[in-house]
C-alpha cells in the first residue's frame, strides 16, 4: 500500500507481478536491496549506484489534485556512499551510514529531470538467531532533502489550477521530512518472503504549507513474495 505521494491521504495498492533477479557481478548487482552498481569496495567504505522510484499520481483519484495534471511515475538514480560504521564479531549485527544522492527523471515521453534527492540514513541490519534463525531484520531512519524542482513536481499549485480551497503555491527546496523503515525477510529454498512498515514525518518540511499536503505523519507498508524459478550453476558467497 502506497500513498500517492508523501503527504497525500490517498493510497493505492500495487499487487503487480514483477521479475526479480539476483545477480552479483564484479560491478552490477541486483538483490534484496535493489539494483546497485559497486563502484569500489573497501573494508569501511563502499560506493554504489542507488535506484528508487515513485508511482504515478492520477488526479482523478486524488481529491486535492482534482483538475490538475496526472503525474508520471519517476525513477531515481545516483551514487550512494556507504560507511560501514560497526560490525559485531560474527557480523550478525551491522550498522551503516548510507549517503545516496539521486536525480529523479519522469517515466514519460519525453522524460524530464525534476531534481535531486539526498537521503542520508543510518541502517541497522540483524541476522536472526535461535528461533529467528534464517530471518533478516532491518531498521533504517534518516532525513530527506530535495531540490526546489523536485518539490515543485509534487507540491506546487500553478495559478491556473488555483481554486477557493486550493491556493496557488510554490514550495522551496531543502528539508523534505524524515522517515523510518522496519523490514524483515527470509528465504525458504526457492521462495523468498518479506515485509516492511514505514513511518513518514513531514513536520518542518519545505513544502509543508502546500495545499496538496493532507497529513504530516502516517504509516505505510507492504509485503512481497518471490519464487526463484532458476539459478545459475556458478554461485557466490552472500549474506542473504
Amino acid at each position: 500500500m502506497f500513498n500517492d505521494y508523501r503527504g497525500s491521504s490517498s493510497t493505492h495498492a500495487y499487487p503487480l507481478p514483477v521479475p526479480y533477479v539476483i545477480y552479483r557481478g564484479s560491478f552490477l548487482r541486483s538483490d534484496r536491496d535493489g539494483v546497485h552498481g559497486l563502484l569500489f569496495n573497501h573494508r569501511y567504505l563502499e560506493l554504489e549506484l542507488s535506484v528508487n522510484a515513485t508511482a504515478p499520481v492520477f488526479s482523478s483519484s486524488s481529491g486535492k489534485r482534482a483538475g490538475m495534471p496526472t503525474l508520471a511515475p519517476t525513477i531515481e538514480m545516483g551514487p550512494a556512499l556507504n560507511w560501514h560504521i560497526w560490525r559485531d564479531a560474527g557480523e550478525r549485527l551491522r550498522l551503516d551510514l548510507r549517503l545516496p544522492v539521486r536525480e529523479a527523471i519522469t517515466v514519460a515521453s519525453p522524460p524530464k529531470a525534476i531534481g535531486a534527492i539526498f537521503a542520508p540514513s543510518l541502517n541497522l541490519d540483524c541476522l536472526g538467531s535461535g528461533r529467528a534463525a534464517g530471518w533478516n531484520f532491518g531498521l533504517l531512519a534518516g532525513p530527506l532533502y530535495a531540490q526546489q524542482r523536485y518539490h515543485d513536481y509534487f507540491y506546487a499549485v500553478a495559478p491556473q489550477y488555483e481554486t477557493p480551497t486550493r491556493p496557488a503555491y510554490e514550495p522551496a527546496g531543502g528539508y523534505s521530512g524524515s522517515e523510518a523503515l522496519l523490514s524483515t525477510s527470509r528465504r525458504f529454498g526457492a521462495y523468498w518472503v518479506g515485509a516492511y512498515v514505514r513511518h513518514d514525518w513531514l513536520g518542518g518540511a519545505a513544502f509543508g504549507a502546500s495545499p496538496l499536503v493532507q497529513q504530516r505523519e502516517y504509516w505505510a507498508g507492504g509485503i512481497g513474495f518471490v519464487w526463484m524459478i532458476s539459478a545459475s550453476k556458478t554461485m557466490v558467497q552472500s549474506d542473504d
